[in-house]
């Protein structure tokens, strides 16, 4: 059975925050992932991943730009990197800026906590408005 999409974003954010926190590699991270999940990394995953990690100095301006009194650098590892990946996703285009701020939300709620959840929320509802992204 195939990964659902949302287990695929969970794992893309698990491995940003380990990438974020120990700096490893990325080949080291999947092996790791896979070893302690018992799954495959899908190749969304990896895409997504690797995709953040790229351009994460852009995707951390614009979470800067609309975190008022906030920075990337002060935010925990998990949610910066929650964060990172929905403002991404949502500047693909491949899903509506709704469906990434629900997930990213939810994934703050489950793993972070409800005030996590409220700042992912209003930092990634400025940003829909601001840019007209994920439309």
């Amino acid at each position: 059975m195939a990964p659902s999409r949302r287990s695929e974003r969970r794992a893309a954010a698990f491995i940003l925050y380990q990438r974020d926190l120990l700096d490893g590699q990325f080949d080291h991270l999947y092996e790791a992932y896979e070893r302690d999940n018992a799954e495959a990394v899908s190749p969304f995953t990896r895409r997504e991943a690797e995709g953040v990690w790229e351009r994460r100095e852009e995707l951390d301006e614009a979470i800067d730009a609309a975190a008022q009194g906030w920075s990337t650098e002060r935010m925990a590892v998990l949610e910066r990197n929650i964060l990172r990946l929905a403002v991404h996703e949502m500047r693909g285009g491949e899903v509506p800026a709704a469906v990434a701020i629900d997930e990213a939300v939810s994934l703050a709620k489950r793993y972070a906590s409800p005030e996590a959840a409220a700042l992912v929320n209003g930092i990634l509802g400025k940003i829909a408005r601001t840019e007209g992204v994920g439309r």
